[in-house]
């Protein structure tokens, strides 16, 4: 799907929009595809009835569903949902993602979050998010500590996956921490603008990584 009028926002790689019964055969397909990366974490709708109640579920006033496309193709690369959505005193809702096996490793879920965390914070009017999490699920770990949530408690026996009444990690995030995150890359640019100057390409600088 290449047509840019449908993303509620977009990066450099990546667009975010809502899910349309038009996706149910790429999802679907990816879903199955990427079966091997999700469990036993996981478990995205991979037939075509169960995609349907999924689609029916996110129309629902409570939850939002946002797949994460790759900009100039349109491919979907990941998606993320937000759940038990809560206002008045509270705003908050619980996320859920996953990106699919031809995106893995490559950013585009990093990208997509931040565009949906700015999305929640704004036009939704969203004040916290949270994503709970099996501790044993590392890269979805990594995933929310690189967009800047905050671990804040540990629950066993938290939700039933797989079977089973699995223990998780409580992770968090306000928009004031997204804003303070977004001022503190702002305020980076003069360095990276210094740093790009051949004078400065020399200069030993430690603690870096990839």
């Amino acid at each position: 799907m290449t047509s840019t009028d449908r993303y509620l926002a977009r990066g450099p790689r990546v667009g975010i929009r809502h899910f349309t019964a038009d996706d149910r055969e790429e999802f679907t397909g990816l879903s199955r595809q990427s079966a091997d990366l999700h469990r036993p974490w996981l478990f995205p709708p991979d037939s075509d009835a169960a995609f349907d109640g999924y689609l029916a579920r996110l129309q629902e006033p409570l939850r939002e569903g946002f797949l994460i496309c790759e900009y100039n193709s349109g491919r979907i690369a990941g998606y993320l949902t937000i759940n038990n959505i809560v206002h008045g005193a509270f705003c908050s809702g619980a996320i859920g993602y996953g990106a699919f096996a031809p995106a893995a490793g490559r950013g585009l879920m990093s990208e997509g979050l931040r565009l949906v965390l700015r999305h929640a914070f704004g036009p939704l009017g969203l004040h916290r998010l949270e994503a709970n999490i099996q501790p044993s699920n590392k890269q979805s770990i990594s995933l929310v500590e690189r967009a800047g949530f905050r671990l804040e408690g540990f629950s066993p026996d938290f939700l039933f996956v797989d079977g089973a009444w699995r223990d998780h990690e409580r992770w968090a995030i306000t928009r004031e921490m997204v804003r303070a995150d977004e001022e503190h890359q702002t305020g980076q640019t003069g360095q990276a603008d210094q740093e790009a100057d051949p004078a400065y390409r020399d200069i030993p600088r430690g603690g870096e990584a990839e």
